[in-house]
């Protein structure tokens, strides 16, 4: 007996949105890693460090991290460096790598 396949239009349509929903994930992931490398790259830059004079003291370096994440954040949204990117791309498999 030949096993005839068919083309069921539902099956396909839950996988394109299963692919939809990981490149999703993907793409929220490489954007968590960019603002997380970011957050790092504010610190090393000593963004929001307090000033020695006129300082916030304990509290305000306490809470300085928050503060850095969330510009990170920011940066990101506001389209950041392209590292989110091109972590997509390479994790998906769209990058043309040139062996040499």
């Amino acid at each position: 007996m030949e096993r005839i396949a068919h083309f069921s239009p539902a099956l396909s349509t839950t996988r394109a949105q299963d692919a939809q929903s990981g490149n999703s994930a993907l793409e929220q992931a490489a954007k968590d890693l960019e603002a997380a490398f970011l957050s790092v790259m504010l610190k090393e830059a000593r963004f929001g460090v307090t000033p020695e004079t006129m300082g916030g003291g304990v509290g305000e370096d306490q809470f300085a991290s928050f503060l850095r994440d969330e510009h990170a954040k920011a940066l990101v949204k506001n389209g950041g460096i392209g590292l989110a990117e091109a972590l997509f791309n390479a994790l998906k498999g769209d990058v043309d790598v040139e062996s040499t």
